[in-house]
């Protein structure tokens, strides 16, 4: 009998640790379910000018915007962050199959963020030098809510315009119908309740 009354907390302790695992699973789906419903789905026209651009390197889409952008008159200079060294700005023109060099002398490459958190440092050393005080930022559709937690943490004060793009392969209507994309957005969903968990320590 004593070796039965001694099972029981045991036991009791696993079940409540599974109700909670359950729970806190289920939370979490609830809260990816909401987070994948709140990324932008569609272009919206960049109708306001900032200072500047800054492009969030991760795929070949953000450059191209970020140039376009640039050469529509959309900003002043174009800011790259986390561009890998030994990349000049003729080559990344070049690779984004860009004609000319007349934006080369408005473009600035960032080589030292290797994550969204060094992009939002690397970006405000160079927003401060530039003594800037709005920009557009050119990332992911599913990027942009992290960055956006990121930049405001690092630049309060200054106006964040956000410009999504949206890669072909990320498929975010149906996402759950398509294995990689909702592997890629649980990713990055993860990856944003981290950033607000970390800022919002910081803050306290």
């Amino acid at each position: 009998m004593a070796g039965t009354r001694e099972a029981w907390p045991g036991r009791g302790g696993r079940v409540v640790a599974a109700l909670i695992l359950v729970l806190g699973s289920g939370a979490w789906l609830a809260g990816l379910a909401d987070f994948a419903d709140s990324v932008a789905k569609e272009p919206q026209p960049p109708l306001t000018r900032t200072d500047a651009i800054v492009v969030l390197t991760g795929g070949s889409e953000r450059i191209a915007t970020g140039l376009g952008l640039l050469r529509d008159g959309h900003a002043r200079k174009l800011f790259i962050s986390g561009v890998y060294r030994g990349v000049d700005v003729s080559r990344l023109l070049h690779a984004a199959e860009q004609a000319g060099q007349q934006f080369a002398d408005r473009i600035t490459l960032g080589h030292t963020a290797d994550d969204t958190l060094g992009n939002a440092r690397e970006t405000a050393t160079w927003m401060a030098e530039q003594g800037f005080e709005s920009v557009r930022l050119v990332t992911a559709a599913y990027h942009m809510p992290r960055s956006l937690i990121e930049f405001r943490h690092a630049m309060p004060g200054i106006e964040l315009v956000p410009h999504p793009v949206f890669p072909p392969n990320v498929r975010l209507d149906d996402w759950w119908r398509w294995p990689g994309t909702t592997v890629l957005l649980a990713s990055e969903y993860t990856k944003y309740l981290l950033s607000r968990l970390r800022v919002a320590a910081t803050i306290w």
